[in-house]
């Protein structure tokens, strides 16, 4: 599809149900980017929050009946863009966080790579300013 579009740039997957997790990294992969680390629990996605290195995070809204939050904070704190995925819709995502990107689950390749793309442009011109 759109692999020759990115520039090898990684990112952070946080995501609790293994299949999704699997079917994103495969997606992920397809598009250009590699998969620099991944978690499937809070605690997990804690540690790598803070010791990887990754250009963009896609994080479960909800994980393991967990909100996400501190493990975006951490990103944030970072500066690090990320995405939030969920299949709550934007009044599931955390309050301080609604203006971040979102996907919808289930959700495209093409939605993934646009949604990838805003969020790494929008991080870029935050950068600038």
């Amino acid at each position: 599809m759109g692999a020759a579009r990115t520039s090898g740039k990684s990112v952070f997957l946080v995501e609790d149900e293994v299949m999704i997790r699997m079917m994103v990294t495969d997606m992920l992969e397809e598009l250009g980017y590699s998969v620099a680390a991944e978690a499937g629990e809070i605690g997990e996605a804690m540690k790598l929050a803070q010791s990887a290195e990754f250009d963009l995070a896609i994080l479960d809204v909800n994980v393991n009946g967990k909100v996400i939050s501190p493990v975006a904070d951490l990103i944030a704190a970072r500066k690090r863009p990320f995405i939030f995925a969920t299949g709550y819709g934007s009044s599931g995502l955390p309050a301080e966080y609604r203006d971040r990107p979102a996907l919808q689950k289930p959700f495209q390749i093409e939605t993934l790579a646009r949604t990838i793309e805003q969020a790494l442009k929008r991080n870029a011109s935050s950068r600038a300013t």
